[in-house]
């Protein structure tokens, strides 16, 4: 791994309250992490390669910690339909929804399904996303789910980023085993958990906690599952009704519970206790036009950690802009510009359960961004770095 210095950046840090922002500063990276930030170039590291970024902002590499990135077809219709008064329970109660996407994916090979969530991913890269979880949970067979984990980890492969993978069997009801949800965990998305457990292709274990999909005690038996093979747990809650997911991931210790648009405030205090971060998803609640928004202020009141991720999928948020994601958090659940920068770096990073990225300090991973913002203009990025590697440069950069 490299080892270079970067000299008068304005670094936002991400540590502690607000940006953390250290001004004119010198971030030293060596073997893929940081070891040095603040105003002063250690002793020590002047025989360094040196980059004058004069001025430029650096912040942590984002982390889009919620994405179906892995998918076949597309559900446009869908979004005519939602025009026209359906809602989102009734285009899924109509065969349309999560179950016309697994028709779709079930269709492709692996190859198939990398390739087309490439220019998905490539999306992401471009706007600054350093690390990325990838859902399963449109496949609901066991070899279909399989060959969505392997595309997934076969997108690692293919591009300078982070991919974390969390298996969803729990995502919906295939017609198959309609009106028979408990069959379906028993004969389908359990024993294909342990088979994915087994190839080493999950990090993470996610459910759908809703009417149109599984009860809080449905959920329980697959997050037992999931313990009991030592995977880290998620949740879809409370996104459409309040069902008490976001309850039941505090009382399995989630690393995070997803949307949360109808938590109550007793919910913000047991995620709190929890730890569980609450992963807020602006672009699902606007493409549902949805109209009551996630307690943002219990969740401030009693300090509940607040991510932001894209939900990147086909239907209820086809988006690929974290950019547009965090412009979306403050201007319709109201967070403020430092809570979304934090959302998509520090408390993304919490919600996948890493503790060695989302904020620039000695010790942790050297996944950086480098932020062009000319006066007057609008920022963009011109490269990250991933573990202290060149993971990706803007055209014309230099």
């Amino acid at each position: 791994m490299s080892s270079f210095v970067l000299t008068d950046a304005r670094v936002a840090t991400m540590a502690g309250a607000g940006y953390g922002l250290i001004e004119r500063a010198c971030i030293v990276v060596e073997g893929g992490g940081i070891a040095h930030v603040g105003p002063d170039l250690p002793s020590g590291c002047a025989g360094l390669p040196q980059r004058d970024l004069q001025g430029r902002l650096v912040t942590p590499g984002l982390i889009d910690c919620h994405t179906h990135l892995v998918f076949g077809g597309n559900r446009a219709g869908e979004f005519e339909a939602r025009l026209n008064g359906a809602s989102y329970a009734e285009i899924a109660r109509a065969g349309g929804g999560i179950v016309s996407t697994m028709r779709a994916t079930r269709a492709l090979g692996v190859d198939d399904l990398v390739a087309q969530a490439l220019p998905r991913l490539d999306a992401l890269i471009a706007e600054g996303v350093t690390t990325v979880e990838v859902k399963s949970g449109y496949g609901l067979s066991r070899d279909s789910e399989l060959d969505m984990l392997r595309a997934a980890r076969a997108l690692g492969q293919a591009r300078k980023v982070t991919v974390r993978t969390t298996y969803l069997g729990a995502h919906a009801v295939p017609p198959e085993y309609a009106g028979r949800a408990d069959a379906y965990l028993d004969e389908v998305c359990l024993p294909t958990l342990e088979a994915a457990h087994a190839e080493g292709l999950v990090d993470a274990v996610d459910g759908f906690c809703e009417g149109i999909a599984f009860s809080p005690d449905q959920i329980a038996r697959v997050f037992d599952r999931a313990q009991a093979l030592g995977l880290a747990v998620k949740l879809h809650a409370e996104q459409l009704s309040h069902l008490g997911g976001a309850a039941l991931a505090a009382r399995y210790g989630a690393l995070s519970a997803d949307h949360l648009e109808y938590a109550t405030d007793a919910d913000a205090r047991a995620m709190a206790q929890a730890g569980t971060v609450a992963v807020l998803l602006p672009g699902a609640f606007y493409t549902l036009r949805e109209r009551q928004a996630p307690p943002v202020a219990a969740f401030r009141g009693h300090g509940v950690a607040m991510a932001l991720a894209t939900d990147c999928n086909p239907g209820s948020s086809p988006m690929t802009s974290l950019l547009l994601t965090m412009n979306m958090g403050c201007t319709l659940f109201g967070l403020t510009p430092a809570e979304a920068l934090a959302g998509v770096t520090a408390n993304a990073a919490r919600a996948l359960g890493l503790r060695d990225r989302g904020v620039i300090a000695p010790g942790l991973r050297a996944d950086l961004v480098l932020i062009d913002w000319p006066e007057g203009e609008s920022p963009a990025v011109r490269r990250t770095w991933v573990a202290g590697r060149a993971a990706y440069c803007a055209e014309g950069a230099g």
